[in-house]
């Protein structure tokens, strides 16, 4: 493949599958910041990747995985290094400019969307897209009768914290 290939088809993957990498990232990243670090991450890690793939799974399934795996590494090599920014990201929160989300409802998901821990937010975006048992089994490498019971669990808890919550209407 050639690298003008490479480009075409990146440019390709990334104008239909933007929102996607945009899910996980926000489901993984809270600040906006890092929000950026984790999508330039990504689409570094999707560019690599485009000369390996062998069309066994779809455009769709394999960008997901990328995504999702990109993110967990990300998270825990950022936790190694939280304790060292933590005086930083106070500094940074107090200078930027408060937004109110468009919707509350959807920056309640996915703020509790990213209090799960990194298996369960990965099913969880895999289920809000429309993957079947088998395809989240097969991308996160668990059997599919550990996604519905963890599947059902995390419902249970996000339920559960929605009525806590009951400003937001979930």
């Amino acid at each position: 493949m050639t690298e003008s290939e490479q480009n075409h088809t990146f440019n390709q993957w990334l104008r239909q599958h933007k929102v996607q990498i945009f899910k996980v990232v926000r489901a993984y990243a809270s600040a906006a910041m890092d929000q950026d670090d984790l999508f330039q991450e990504i689409t570094i890690q999707v560019w690599h990747s485009i000369p390996v793939f062998r069309e066994e799974s779809s455009v769709n399934t394999w960008i997901y995985r990328i995504a999702l795996n990109t993110a967990i590494k990300w998270v825990s090599k950022e936790r190694k290094y939280q304790t060292k920014r933590e005086s930083l990201e106070n500094v940074q929160a107090l200078l930027q400019e408060h937004k109110v989300p468009p919707d509350e409802r959807l920056a309640w998901l996915y703020e509790a969307i990213y209090k799960l821990d990194e298996i369960d937010r990965s099913l969880t975006l895999l289920l809000l897209d429309g993957f079947s048992y088998k395809e989240m089994a097969t991308m996160l490498g668990i059997t599919e009768s550990n996604v519905g019971v963890k599947i059902n669990r995390i419902k249970k808890q996000l339920i559960a914290k929605s009525k806590q919550l009951t400003t937001h209407g979930i």
